[in-house]
């Protein structure tokens, strides 16, 4: 009995939805379009925090050793170092890596070249580069080597000279996240606001109805349930041209964002989750869509 219930309130759901179409056109154009401006915002700020993240994985400190420390002792350092939960990563750099290095970096320069071929000796240090978890931890690894017993055998530590950037970057992240949580948080509740009114209007239009439905003994429930479904309905098809729109956008960014997501640009970024992101549309329309219809019936319609 119960089913049957549903099964009916659920077709008489879908042809409301279809009957009034032109205010369910205007409703899934406001779903979509609050739809589409909250999943735009928080797919910026996820590709912002994403850039930044492949910039911060860049970011390292470099401790050189003294030309006469041996490799033994300068990888029997590395070991020790990866003690420290800090760390993420510590890499061996030996002077002939580090002058092939600088010298590929330099487009084999033939000035540069000259100039080592007088020097006749490799002039770079070897170095450890280390790379932590997060940009904030470089302050804290920088002092643990300062303060290390092994500090007599380093030449140097870049670290002042990174910290400016390492600080910059801390900034920026911090500004990012808070700005696309307060932006976010503006357009969800614009979005809910406009949804409301709109199917507040889609069912004052058919206030009369409602009253007929209730003169006849029909229940609270059993009255809600079609706008209820009507809702999933305007939830459901907002969120596939939101979704829609959405790729049409990151497609157009692309080029923009290209080489700074690990995922290559925006477009392939969302494509590779393509279904979580759907998903948060799918079930942020429904919401919406479901919500509203709720709210709206029960209290502008006095059910």
């Amino acid at each position: 009995m119960k089913f049957l219930k549903i099964w009916r309130t659920f077709k008489e759901g879908l042809k409301n939805f279809s009957r009034h179409w032109w205010l369910s056109f205007a409703t899934i154009i406001i779903l979509t379009l609050s739809l589409y401006v909250v999943s735009v915002t928080a797919l910026l700020g996820i590709a912002a925090n994403s850039i930044i993240k492949n910039i911060q994985d860049k970011v390292n400190i470099s401790v050189y050793f003294n030309p006469e420390v041996s490799e033994k002792e300068i990888l029997k350092i590395k070991d020790d170092l990866k003690i420290y939960q800090e760390i993420k990563s510590v890499a061996y750099i030996s002077q002939n890596q580090a002058l092939d290095e600088f010298v590929a970096s330099e487009n084999n320069d033939p000035i540069i070249n000259q100039a080592l071929e007088e020097i006749d000796e490799n002039p770079l240090l070897p170095s450890l580069v280390i790379t932590a978890h997060n940009s904030n931890q470089y302050k804290i690894i920088a002092q643990a080597v300062e303060g290390s017993d092994f500090r007599d055998k380093i030449n140097q530590i870049n670290y002042e000279k990174n910290k400016a950037t390492i600080e910059n970057l801390n900034k920026i992240m911090g500004l990012t996240e808070k700005a696309g949580l307060i932006l976010g948080t503006i357009f969800l509740l614009i979005a809910v606001l406009i949804t409301f009114n709109t199917i507040r209007l889609n069912m004052y239009s058919r206030k009369k109805e409602f009253e007929i439905m209730r003169l006849v003994g029909a229940s609270n429930l059993y009255v809600q349930m079609p706008s209820i479904f009507e809702g999933i309905f305007y939830g459901i098809c907002a969120a596939v041209s939101a979704m829609a729109f959405l790729l049409i956008t990151a497609k157009l960014i692309a080029p923009l964002t290209k080489g700074s997501l690990q995922e290559g640009d925006l477009l392939s970024f969302c494509f590779q989750y393509f279904w979580i992101i759907f998903v948060g549309i799918f079930m942020l329309g429904v919401v919406l869509g479901v919500t509203s219809s709720f709210i709206a019936i029960r209290r502008y319609l006095k059910i």
